[in-house]
């Protein structure tokens, strides 16, 4: 059987080239098998930066554990990256400093977020020059705080709430007048002051610490001595602009409040 096929298979093989003789035509070429050749990508250059191993927190200092060196291509290096020199020990400058802002793991370090304290504490070395950190006292009902909501960061303004001495004297009762003292400072730090009576803890005031230049150190240190004193937040959009009174000068209008009623009048 496999012989008769293989002689039908030749007769056929055969009869199909005397028709192409026949026919005038030539066999189809056989074309040469096409041969792609692939070239490997250039070598990509890396530089060794330095980044974080693991979360940092603003105001933790940057230990040795914390530091991990990673290869980027070299045209994805940022200037303010720190990266490895040879023969050069560049974890002296970071060892030991704090963090300015919080860093997540494997973020590059960048020694503009980071201070030297040199034996300072952490508030006095994240002050930019030129600035002071007053601390004030606020009542502990949380209208004064905006229900607690105010973070180290936020801008806000201070309202000032004191007693109307001229108009109580003139008859008016007991009028209460409001003045923003001091609009869009930053907030350094804020917490609760807790006291213990009787074996139990309440909460006393609120105090807040502020970012003030030496002027407004003055005009928040006399306003705390003429009344109770409010923060309001400021939302992010307003961060740098500017609007109604100066950070620099109090406020001049004012509202009077009598039986409930706020009125706004100008400031005698």
């Amino acid at each position: 059987m496999k012989t008769s096929r293989l002689i039908v298979a030749g007769i056929a093989g055969l009869a199909t080239l005397g028709a192409f003789v026949l026919s005038g035509s030539k066999p189809p070429a056989v074309l040469p098998a096409t041969v792609v050749v692939t070239q490997a990508p250039p070598p990509v250059t890396t530089v060794e930066v330095m980044t974080t191993g693991v979360d940092i927190l603003m105001g933790q200092v940057v230990n040795e554990a914390d530091i991990k060196w990673i290869g980027f291509p070299k045209e994805a290096v940022n200037a303010g990256y720190i990266t490895r020199i040879a023969g050069q020990d560049v974890n002296k400058d970071v060892v030991g400093a704090i963090a300015r802002y919080p860093f997540v793991a494997g973020e590059p370090l960048r020694r503009e977020k980071l201070i030297q304290a040199n034996g300072s504490g952490f508030l006095s070395a994240i002050l930019p020059p030129g600035k002071r950190a007053v601390a004030i006292t606020t009542e502990p009902s949380g209208a004064s705080t905006a229900g607690g909501f105010i973070l180290p960061n936020d801008r806000v303004d201070i309202i000032r709430v004191y007693r109307d001495e001229a108009a109580a004297k003139a008859g008016a009762g007991d009028a209460m007048r409001s003045e923003a003292v001091i609009t869009n400072v930053r907030v350094l730090a804020i917490g609760q002051n807790i006291q213990e009576r009787n074996g139990e803890k309440f909460i006393t005031s609120q105090t807040a610490t502020l970012e003030l230049d030496p002027r407004q150190t003055e005009i928040i240190t006399l306003a705390q001595r003429g009344g109770a004193l409010t923060l309001a937040l400021r939302s992010i959009q307003d961060a740098n602009r500017v609007d109604g009174p100066s950070a620099e000068e109090p406020k001049t209008g004012l509202t009077l409040v009598r039986f409930g009623v706020s009125t706004e009048v100008g400031k005698k």
